[in-house]
């Protein structure tokens, strides 16, 4: 499984150097990773980190030494293999851990799964696949997650009031039976 670490996000000057993003908790460790890979593992980048700007890093990759090369590779994600990742401390989990794990409500009703994980900027969203095809999004916060099980394969969800409705339309249904 591989985890992406960075996003390279343009040229910085005429000489091949890129401006990057890290993604990782201490910044600078996107270089100490070793080689990194593009999304589909086909692309290897050794990155050197050279300076910071206005929010980025300033790198140089292997290979790469003119404008042209670095803005075809504009927006390229960088990944590495989760195993040369430290692990999380507790309470704490890399996103790619959480996918694919069995969504639960409080009293064990299977829901559905954690298909993706996002952050548009206000915090992490966690993205379920149901049954039925829906994709419902919740925050990723201890009132909507209280508890993550992730040797066990499972996450608790907690959703506000009416975001699964048409799960407890059906639990009702499949849980009683008319006396008419």
């Amino acid at each position: 499984m591989r985890i992406c670490v960075g996003q390279i996000l343009g040229a910085h000057g005429v000489r091949g150097l890129v401006k990057l993003a890290s993604f990782t908790e201490d910044p600078e460790a996107i270089a100490r990773y070793g080689k990194l890979t593009d999304e589909n593992g086909v692309r290897i980048f050794a990155v050197e980190l050279v300076g910071a700007n206005k929010g980025h890093w300033i790198a140089r990759i292997d290979g790469i030494s003119d404008r042209d090369t670095v803005q075809a590779l504009a927006g390229t994600r960088l990944f590495v293999e989760r195993g040369k990742l430290p692990e999380p401390d507790d309470d704490e989990f890399y996103h790619a851990d959480l996918i694919g794990l069995r969504a639960e409500l409080p009293d064990g009703t299977t829901v559905g799964t954690v298909s993706a994980m996002h952050n548009f900027g206000a915090g992490d969203i966690v993205e379920l696949s149901l049954p039925s095809g829906k994709r419902p999004l919740l925050p990723f916060d201890r009132d909507s997650v209280p508890a993550i099980d992730i040797r066990g394969g499972r996450l608790v969800i907690d959703p506000a009031p009416g975001l699964l409705d048409e799960l407890g339309d059906a639990k009702t249904k499949a849980g009683t039976q008319s006396h008419g």
